[in-house]
């Protein structure tokens, strides 16, 4: 799968899901690139080294989102 295609398939669906969720573990996104954990692990850094996805850990649980969604968006970036 090419990366440009796969970025698009990634924003498409998060896209989709937004109103009932905004954290994805990385098994999901694997999912919806229909790609090996391996070669899902490349594309999906790619796109968090990109910007395209954030990555959020919460110490024990890792997961990805859009940038700027979920009910911690706001919260995160006060001072």
């Amino acid at each position: 799968m090419e990366y440009e295609e796969a970025k698009q398939l990634i924003i498409d669906e998060l896209t989709k899901k937004l109103k009932s969720k905004s954290k994805f573990y990385f098994n999901d996104l694997s999912k919806i690139l229909g790609e090996k954990p391996r070669v899902a692990k490349k594309v999906v850094n790619q796109l968090v080294q990109d910007g395209v996805l954030e990555y959020w850990s919460s110490g024990s649980t890792s997961m990805y989102g859009l940038p700027g969604t979920g009910k911690q968006a706001g919260a995160e970036h006060e001072d």
